[in-house]
C-alpha cells in the first residue's frame, strides 16, 4: 500500500493533507503513517474546515486509547499470542499492528471506512507484519478468539457492543477514555494510563485518561 493512496484519501477531506511517518508518544515502538501537521502553515479555510467536520479522517490520527492498548498488548503478549484476533474500529491500525507484532496467529482489521483499511495495511507493512481487512463486522471470519477495541464507545448508541463483543469471542481487550463507568460487570479494569492523540488535537484532559478493561478468560 503506497503512501500516495493514503494522501489521496486524506485530500478528500483536506486539500493540503498528506501523511508522514511518526511514532506516537504513547506507543513509540510502532511507527505509523499519520497526518502531517506541518502542512497547516496557516488557518484552515472555511471550505477546508467544513470538509474536515463533515468527513473526518479518523484513521490519520492515532487516538489516545489506541496507543495505550497497543502498548499494553506489546507488554502483555500472552493475551494475543497464537490467537486469531479481530481489531474492531481499527482506524490507523495501531492495535492490529501491535497484536501482530505480539505474535497473534492472524489479525483482522475491521473498519467501515475503506481508507482506514488502507491505512491499517500500510501501517502493518511499515512494521513488517500483515493484517486481514474486513469492512463489515457481519462478514468477519469464524473462529475469532480475541476482540480488541479502542475508543468505540464515543457514541452512546454503541454501548450494546460490549455484550456483542463478549458473545463473539472468549476474550475482549477494550480501551476507552470517554465512558467512566461501562455498566458491565464482565469488564474488569486493568489499569488507567495517560496519553494524548497523535498528532495532538488538544482535547479535554479527561479524554487523555485511558482505561483498559478485559472481559473473558484469556
Amino acid at each position: 500500500m503506497s503512501t500516495s493512496r493514503l494522501d489521496q484519501h486524506l485530500r478528500k477531506t483536506l486539500s493540503r493533507g498528506r501523511v508522514a511517518v511518526s511514532r506516537p508518544a504513547g506507543c513509540p515502538e510502532i511507527p505509523l503513517h499519520l497526518f502531517d501537521p506541518s502542512v497547516l502553515e496557516g488557518p484552515l479555510s472555511h471550505d477546508e474546515a467544513q470538509a474536515v467536520v463533515a468527513e473526518p479522517a479518523y484513521w490519520s490520527f492515532c487516538w489516545a486509547s489506541g496507543q495505550v492498548l497497543a502498548n499494553w498488548i506489546l507488554a502483555n503478549p500472552d493475551w494475543v499470542a497464537d490467537k486469531r484476533v479481530l481489531d474492531f474500529g481499527s482506524g490507523s491500525g495501531v492495535v492490529a499492528v501491535a497484536a501482530a507484532r505480539a505474535g497473534a496467529r492472524e489479525v483482522i482489521a475491521c473498519d467501515l471506512d475503506p481508507a482506514a483499511l488502507d491505512a491499517a495495511a500500510a501501517n502493518a507493512a511499515l512494521n513488517g507484519v500483515s493484517v486481514t481487512p474486513c469492512q463489515d463486522w457481519r462478514d468477519r471470519p469464524a473462529g475469532i478468539e480475541v476482540i480488541t477495541a479502542a475508543d468505540v464507545l464515543y457514541d452512546p448508541d454503541n454501548r450494546p457492543l460490549l455484550s456483542v463483543f463478549r458473545e463473539a469471542a472468549s476474550t475482549v481487550l477494550l480501551a476507552d477514555s470517554r465512558v467512566r463507568d461501562l455498566g458491565d460487570r464482565h469488564y474488569q479494569l486493568q489499569t488507567t494510563i495517560e496519553a494524548r492523540t497523535w498528532p495532538d488535537l488538544n482535547e479535554f484532559e479527561e479524554f487523555n485518561r485511558v482505561r483498559i478493561y478485559v472481559a473473558g478468560r484469556g
